[in-house]
């Protein structure tokens, strides 16, 4: 795990859908580390249980498409621990089929919105009654930048699926920002997870077509958006609501990049 950074997190129960690979697991690891009660909500038991032992936290089997398992989430989580302080919407897919809108079917497009898209509305929708009882809470939900941002390699599901997270989230941080509540919207550029990587290992041409467009000249390693993760979830980010939270490497503000 994690040395620790701060306390700032300490005695809060934060869930995190996806927690158990990739963001997600960073961002477990980090909030451990800064005192939080964290619950491993993910559909693959195994890894799922591995990541919830090693933060010293609770797993939670869930489909994050089935209203009911996610209800039964958060309930699970105030059960254990008392409250639902925190809540990372992550889960999400990202499949091949999902191309261009002239290739992708009808299939492929709904069970993304599914993944990507309902599930966070199934997450908003049964954490924030627990934090309107407790006047406070914080929840962030994967974006990305390509909410903010077009692209010629077109996934179009993917990208319309996390076009709605952003305007949802900005839509509920304004809803219930006076009741305590801060809703954010965590937009990553390209990160070095498992499925980039394996996604660029096959195509590393496809890999050089995307760096070329990062004005940092690299891709985000997990722990960086866990950082930006945890900084949202805190009182260090006490003022901000309703926001695009751009964790990109400068993607989204460039248009000539660096040479070298």
């Amino acid at each position: 795990m994690q040395s620790v950074v701060s306390n700032r997190l300490a005695g809060r129960s934060a869930v995190i859908t996806g927690g158990a690979s990739g963001i997600g697991l960073a961002t477990a690891r980090r909030m451990a580390a800064e005192g939080a009660n964290v619950v491993i909500a993910d559909i693959e038991p195994t890894s799922g249980i591995a990541a919830a032992s090693e933060v010293g936290g609770l797993f939670v089997k869930v489909d994050v498409t089935s209203e009911e398992e996610v209800r039964n989430l958060y309930a699970q989580t105030k059960e254990t621990y008392g409250s639902v302080d925190i809540a990372f919407n992550n889960a999400g897919i990202s499949p091949a089929d999902d191309a261009s809108i002239l290739d992708t079917g009808i299939d492929a497009w709904r069970r993304v919105q599914e993944v990507n898209l309902t599930s966070v509305y199934y997450c908003c929708k049964y954490a924030i009654p627990y934090m309107q009882e407790q006047g406070k809470g914080s929840i962030i939900n994967t974006a990305s930048f390509v909410a903010v941002m077009g692209a010629a390699t077109s996934q179009i599901s993917y990208s319309a699926s996390k076009g709605g997270v952003l305007s949802m989230s900005r839509e509920l941080g304004v809803e219930f920002a006076r009741q305590g509540i801060r809703i954010n919207a965590l937009c990553p550029g390209p990160v070095n997870t498992p499925l980039l990587k394996e996604l660029f290992a096959k195509d590393p041409e496809k890999a050089a077509r995307r760096l070329v467009h990062v004005p940092l000249g690299r891709f985000a390693e997990p722990e960086e958006l866990a950082a930006a993760v945890a900084f949202l979830a805190s009182d260090d980010a006490s003022f901000i609501t309703a926001s695009t939270f751009l964790v990109d490497g400068g993607i989204s503000g460039a248009y000539v990049t660096p040479l070298s």
